[in-house]
């Protein structure tokens, strides 16, 4: 924990910095003659500073905006809804040549795993935070590795390396740094058991790993490449001496190699990251006539929606209301964490002009920040949670619209502030701490299975529509501590179970139970049906999990074939939400 907190510390003094670079900015970029200034003044000049500027223009080039990019560049429709100026479409590049469909050669594998719980105690532990651990024991599991880097290497060697005259490259992307550490110590051994000369592998990762399972040996990246420097490495794998790079957040953005032809998948992607990710893969080359993809982990039908949005034109689904941003307010201050004069006080000193910062001014910010942190600690869990996810919200909305709209309220502006330093001041979630799980489970079982193969079409005149923060701060869900062998039992059936129909009575059970909790009816009451569909994903998930062992075949249905889900997730919450808004209550 005292790794956890030095950490925090480092970069809250980091983005402290920043925050004070960005006001002392605005203040030099508004800067006049007429005088001294005060607290006000720069109050005044640095919400000026945001929002649109009469006398620049900007121009945004992008292949995947998001909605953010389309409400700050685009040009209002006559549905006030923001559009390009100019669209040359991922389906016309593709059609003219410019670059390849990614994909259009995509195999998906399926891991079927099952865990046994080793240890006679079964202790509570949080439901989500839990299940994920899990899965990433799972694929942190060395035989899992193993099977997967034989699975890559021969491949490569079989179907790759032939190709765009012997130059051919592939990339793996891992799930973190650990798991890019392991997967490069797993094709170092299996290309030596195998006796391969002919292929040679980089990794890349930022900073330094210690595996907990290799006592007193650190990695980094430069390390592992034979002292190869992170500068160095682009270059390094550009040449024929190298063939396949692991990757661990990093490269999968921007990274420009056309002899880039494979891309082996062990990471979770959606939306725009898998889009940027998998489409490192485009770019053309003398003798690169396709592109493959090796999926270890997510469905393709996932993947297709990431893409489609992308393909034609690309619209906003809901434009941001600023009326979520009081409401955003107004939760806050009915938490009473802070008072509004500690926000003017931590604001007069933040503003009041200086040449530069000292030791003395950042004691006191803490110093008016201290009284809400203190209360923050006593609160219950949950309002904890609450209060945590709605702050944070507040801080992105406020700092999205801003570069929007012209705003006047100056009280805005200061919560935001506030906001920002609060935020890191807050201790450490402790759900967030990881659970020592490994010592209580083991690995009794596992396959790894080919799904299909083939392309993933996307639809020509499908509307492309991406979500922005119209719903921010409701995505918070009470958590759940159930026991080990419960959440074990999850993923198990998860992972490889048998479908069969649908039971009425099953989902009529997840409806009231919906129907009867106190957040989901606030939702209900405050948002659109489909800001209120975002919000129920995760809990509506829980509710299927939760009568798992009530309903074993159509609640693993649900939990593994998003057409199922997608079908079943929209008759129920579109249920919920029209009940609550009619005032039909829980049946008792």
């Amino acid at each position: 924990m005292d790794e956890a907190h030095s950490s925090q510390g480092g970069e809250s003094a980091s983005k402290m910095k920043e925050i004070l670079r960005e006001r002392d900015l605005a203040v030099a970029a508004a800067k006049d003659d007429q005088g001294e200034e005060d607290a006000e003044d720069v109050l005044r000049k640095v919400m000026e500073s945001r929002g649109p500027q009469k006398n620049m223009s900007f121009f945004a080039f992008t292949a995947t905006p998001k909605a953010k990019t389309l409400e700050v560049f685009g040009r209002k429709d006559s549905e006030g809804k923001p559009r390009p100026f100019h669209l040359y479409s991922m389906r016309q590049a593709i059609e003219e040549g410019f670059i390849l469909d990614v994909l259009k050669n995509y195999t998906t594998y399926k891991t079927y795993w099952k865990l046994l719980k080793k240890t006679a105690d079964d202790p509570n532990v949080p439901k989500r935070e839990t299940a994920a651990q899990l899965a990433r024991f799972v694929s942190l599991h060395p035989h899992n590795i193993a099977q997967k880097t034989e699975v890559m290497v021969e491949h490569f060697r079989a179907r790759v390396k032939h190709k765009l005259g012997g130059k051919a490259k592939a990339m793996v992307v891992t799930g973190s740094r650990l798991a890019a550490v392991r997967y490069r110590l797993a094709f170092d051994k299996y290309l030596a058991e195998k006796g391969y000369k002919d292929i040679r592998v980089l990794v890349a990762f930022s900073g330094e790993v210690v595996d907990e399972d290799i006592l007193d040996q650190k990695f980094t990246e430069s390390s592992m490449n034979g002292g190869i420097s992170e500068r160095e490495l682009p270059g390094k794998f550009a040449s024929d001496d190298f063939h396949i790079l692991l990757v661990a957040n990093k490269y999968q953005t921007g990274f420009d190699q056309p002899l880039l032809h494979t891309m082996y998948v062990d990471k979770r992607l959606s939306g725009v990251q898998a889009v940027q990710t998998l489409s490192r893969l485009n770019r053309t080359s003398p003798g690169k006539t396709d592109t493959f993809v090796l999926d270890f982990v997510n469905d393709e039908e996932e993947v297709r929606k990431s893409f489609q949005p992308y393909y034609e034109q690309t619209t906003v689904s809901e434009t941001a209301d600023p009326q979520r941003l009081y409401e955003l307010q107004h939760q806050l201050s009915e938490a009473q964490v802070y008072t509004p004069s500690e926000v003017d006080a931590f604001c007069k000193v933040f503003f009041t002009p200086r040449k530069s910062q000292t030791t003395a001014d950042h004691a006191e910010f803490y110093h008016h920040l201290a009284p809400a942190v203190d209360r923050f600690t006593s609160l219950e869990p949950e309002a904890q949670d609450e209060f945590r996810v709605a702050l944070g919200a507040y801080v992105r909305l406020y700092s999205f619209l801003a570069q929007i709209l012209p705003f006047t309220d100056s009280d805005l502006e200061k919560l935001y502030t506030f906001g920002r330093f609060l935020e890191m001041k807050l201790p450490l979630d402790p759900k967030k701490t990881p659970l020592k799980l490994d010592a209580d489970t083991a690995l009794a079982y596992y396959r790894l299975d080919l799904i299909r193969q083939g392309s993933i079409p996307l639809t020509v005149g499908e509307p492309g529509e991406v979500y922005g923060p119209a719903s921010a701060g409701t995505k918070w869900a009470k958590p759940e501590e159930v026991k080990l062998s419960e959440v074990i039992t999850i993923l198990n059936d998860r992972f490889g179970t048998d479908f069969t129909s649908a039971d009425q009575l099953f989902f009529d059970s997840v409806v009231e139970e919906a129907k009867a909790d106190e957040q989901v009816k606030k939702w209900a009451g405050a948002n659109p049906l489909d800001g209120f569909s975002l919000a129920m994903k995760g809990k509506l998930r829980d509710a299927i999990v939760d009568r798992l062992d009530k309903n074993q075949e159509i609640a693993t249905r649900y939990l593994d074939e998003q057409d199922f889900e997608n079908v079943a997730f929209g008759e129920l919450v579109k249920r919920i939400y029209e009940d609550l808004r009619q005032g039909k209550p829980a049946s008792p």
